[in-house]
């Protein structure tokens, strides 16, 4: 049995959300009504902001997913974020330091999508750079 903390609560909902408040009981040895207002109270704290799925894109027909990192000139940067944000290849949107200053997390049918991809967002008024690389596999 493990002691229950916001932390290995939120690890446990991690590693998946669709867990029923009484499972989590169990492996907490607590109460159902425990968890629940646990996890309450971490939503209202803002902790927890949304319950999410982990998906399968090859039973959706979906061949390749990428992050993509993209270099934006600073002073067009928000109009370039913008414009990614409206696009439906766009699964995840994210700012960030390092090799690149945004990165995007796409699905494709196949490398053509990809490369079509990667020509409109080189079309962007704004973006200097654009580097696709191609997730193999998911270890955690």
């Amino acid at each position: 049995m493990v002691r229950l903390t916001d932390l290995q609560l939120v690890k446990a909902l991690r590693e998946d959300s669709g867990r029923s408040h009484v499972e989590l009981a169990r492996i907490f040895g607590v109460t159902e009504a425990a968890i629940r207002k646990r996890i309450k109270k971490l939503q209202s704290e803002g902790v927890i902001k949304k319950f999410t799925i982990e998906v399968d894109i090859r039973k959706l027909g979906f061949e390749i997913h990428t992050l993509i990192g993209l270099d934006a000139s600073p002073e067009k940067l928000i109009r370039v974020l913008e414009d990614l944000k409206c696009m439906d290849e766009v699964m995840s949107l994210y700012t960030s330091s390092g090799d690149h200053m945004i990165l995007i997390e796409c699905w494709f049918k196949n490398m053509d999508e990809l490369s079509s991809f990667v020509k409109k967002l080189s079309s962007i008024d704004g973006v200097v750079k654009v580097c696709p690389a191609i997730i193999l596999e998911k270890i955690k």
